[in-house]
């Protein structure tokens, strides 16, 4: 059985995020998990403390976020009505990110499946700050679910890597365990840099290929552009439908998006996106 947890600000943003995450485990046996993170429009600690009264607002937006939750939980039932999924719900006034990782910890969860823009939704913005800060620091896989991506089965999935990190068999098990859903092509991606592979790299590499000795891959090498403009111009010719990437310090993956702007980064992400803590 798979534990799945979906935030939601109850947005169309996670709403769809939510629809994806119900068709990809569909016939998976899961219990899904919808957080909601409350927080009273004004809220100051002491003045709670000594206005004992004052919690007549805080259990109003509670009701609020249960209220929400309660209705999305019915919405998924109606549309998604699945024997094999059970739905729960949790409301938490809690900061988003020790509320996840407390939640990983507690309910053993196998992934986190979240939109990867908040209610704002502002145009030209690749991720909102929420999903940003998950990306980041939520110890267990994320899948980022653009907001306009309609489901579809995950068939060829786009894995760039620079070979600099040797990956471990927890890290690669939840992509094998996503790709096992469906007949599925991994397209392990590298970008030359004009120098060739160091020996540690030669070894990484070989490594990786063992990992997915099991599963149908290919190997592919550009050169003469950036990293980006590799992903870019691989999703333009190839139908990609997941992009998965590994979140380690020492891995272009946190060159790419957290040494910059998480906007700015050169390409258009518009396929669901797995990242892989380093930790898990």
């Amino acid at each position: 059985m798979k534990t799945i947890l979906l935030p939601t600000d109850f947005s169309e943003n996670s709403w769809n995020a939510i629809k994806y995450a119900m068709q990809l485990f569909k016939n998976e046996t899961c219990t899904f998990y919808l957080l909601n993170i409350y927080t009273p429009a004004i809220y100051h600690v002491e003045y709670v403390l000594v206005q004992p009264a004052q919690f007549g607002m805080y259990d109003a937006v509670r009701d609020n976020s249960i209220h929400g939750l309660e209705d999305f939980k019915t919405r998924i039932k109606n549309e998604y009505d699945n024997p094999k999924h059970t739905i729960e719900i949790i409301a938490a006034f809690n900061t988003l990110i020790s509320e996840i990782n407390d939640i990983i910890k507690d309910k053993r969860i196998d992934y986190v499946v979240m939109g990867t823009k908040g209610a704002t939704g502002a145009e030209g913005i690749l991720f909102g700050s929420n999903t940003v800060h998950v990306l980041k620091h939520v110890k267990c896989p994320v899948l980022a679910i653009p907001s306009e991506f309609e489901f579809e089965e995950i068939h060829e999935v786009l894995f760039p890597t620079d070979y600099g990190v040797k990956y471990e068999e927890r890290q690669i098990k939840p992509i094998l365990d996503l790709i096992s859903l469906n007949h599925t092509c991994i397209n392990i991606l590298h970008v030359l840099d004009g120098y060739g592979l160091a020996g540690y790299q030669k070894e990484n590499k070989e490594a990786l290929k063992n990992h997915f000795k099991n599963a149908t891959y290919l190997i592919h090498e550009v050169d003469k552009q950036t990293v980006e403009q590799g992903i870019s111009n691989f999703q333009l010719k190839n139908r990609i439908n997941l992009l998965v990437m590994l979140n380690n310090k020492h891995s272009f993956f946190t060159n790419l998006f957290f040494k910059s702007t998480i906007n700015q980064i050169g390409f258009h992400l518009n396929v669901p996106f797995l990242v892989i803590p380093a930790k898990l």
